[in-house]
């Protein structure tokens, strides 16, 4: 499994790296700064899931209400014709639908409070219908694989950073950061439907993307004749959208007079339990990356790869400098946007490596926090080609990333 074997072999090299440091250049403090990060680390983890549950709770009792209520089936219609040729597993009109619907807007909107919950309501329903219950099934694949890739439509948490930098034009990463998005969803698209056998030739897929290709392609044209619409469709569009939904729900709870109280409630007990059932999986892999950057893997991973690419006559280096929060962002999103923050800080908020980093860090999702907490929160342990799916993406994302960004910040 590469999710075990990326874990143990951070862990290894961490410890080969302190003793090292230890006992050929006698740094004394060595172990104690990685303890010390180790033991913050865990209580951050613990912190994050405790603030993670009232947004768990809230969302899964909205979803139980949907689910209960009929507006889940009522969404889930009109995304199954594209749907039941990319899940052919799930039933037609399965409330799974509905949820993984909501959790792709949510992350197409840079709403992550409300996708992670949606998330994990597919993936809880999508493993009521699994019948290897500890091996990852194709849809599960397929879902994760897609949020992974996490297209982007609306930066909100980058342009907000950016501009609290004092950037003169944070709004400048939002259309690199959607073309990133794009290719990588792609990317993990292509590389799914070629290991499930899945004819993405088929006319209702090509139909779809060709939607949503034309979509984008309009919204990029408006945007570029209107640049000053950025900050406002930031504002209004994605927190519209997504109360929008809040309202439909309520709507068809008092249309189907269904007691909206109480299902409300027993969802939201349903995110408790999610939320202490993804606490170990959070715990686990948050410190593994902890170790890893405090040993000081990272940074002379990131020196040796500078050193190659030079040895290599490549003229330019300046994309090493935002590498870091490329290779960060599978492992920790926080861990990813602290690195981001701090090529802003060192190099200008408006700086090619600052804008390159805001692309990596909206180009991708937590590939092995995304692995973690959704299998972990079903009991998944055989996650199959999960992981390297998700690898794929990332690859396909900052290969897209750096290229963009030469082309609009060079």
């Amino acid at each position: 499994m590469v999710l075990n074997r990326v874990w143990i072999g951070m862990f290894v090299i961490a410890i080969v790296m302190g003793f090292s440091k230890l006992i050929f250049w006698h740094d004394t403090w060595i172990l104690k700064h990685m303890m010390d990060g180790l033991f913050e680390t865990a209580k951050a983890a613990f912190e994050l899931a405790i603030g993670m549950t009232g947004i768990l709770c809230l969302w899964m009792g909205l979803m139980k209400i949907g689910e209960d209520s009929g507006a889940v089936n009522v969404m889930s219609r009109l995304v199954n014709p594209l749907f039941s040729k990319l899940f052919p597993e799930v039933p037609k009109n399965h409330p799974a639908m509905g949820s993984i619907m909501l959790n792709f807007s949510a992350n197409m909107l840079g709403l992550d409070n409300a996708a992670t919950p949606a998330g994990l309501r597919a993936m809880q329903q999508l493993q009521e219908i699994n019948p290897e219950k500890d091996k990852a099934s194709n849809a599960q694949i397929m879902f994760l694989v897609l949020n992974a890739s996490g297209l982007t439509i609306i930066p909100v948490s980058i342009i907000a950073a950016r501009a609290s930098a004092g950037s003169h034009n944070p709004t400048s990463v939002f259309i690199p950061i959607l073309l990133t998005t794009y290719f990588a969803m792609l990317g993990g698209l292509l590389f799914v439907a070629i290991r499930q056998k899945i004819n993405l030739l088929n006319k209702t897929i090509l139909a779809y993307l060709g939607g949503l290709t034309s979509l984008i392609i309009l919204l990029l044209w408006y945007l570029n004749a209107h640049p000053e619409q950025v900050n406002f469709l930031s504002r209004i569009l994605s927190n519209t959208i997504m109360f929008s939904f809040i309202t439909f729900f309520i709507i068809m709870a008092v249309k189907s007079r269904i007691a909206a109280f109480e299902s409300f409630v027993e969802g939201a007990k349903g995110g408790f339990q999610v939320a202490l059932n993804i606490l170990p999986f959070l715990v686990a892999m948050l410190c593994a990356v902890s170790l890893f950057k405090s040993c000081g893997a990272l940074s002379d991973l990131m020196n040796g790869l500078k050193w190659l690419v030079t040895e290599l006559g490549v003229r330019s280096t300046e994309f090493i400098d935002a590498l870091p929060v490329m290779l960060m962002k599978p492992f920790s999103g926080s861990g990813a946007r602290g690195l981001m923050v701090e090529n802003m800080t060192n190099f200008g908020a408006d700086s090619f490596v600052s804008n390159l980093s805001a692309t990596f860090q909206g180009s991708t999702e937590t590939t092995f926090y995304v692995l973690s907490v959704y299998f972990g929160s079903v009991g998944i342990k055989k996650t199959r080609y999960a992981a390297t799916a998700g690898l794929f993406c990332d690859l396909a994302g900052a290969i897209a990333a750096i290229l963009i960004a030469y082309l609009f910040f060079a």
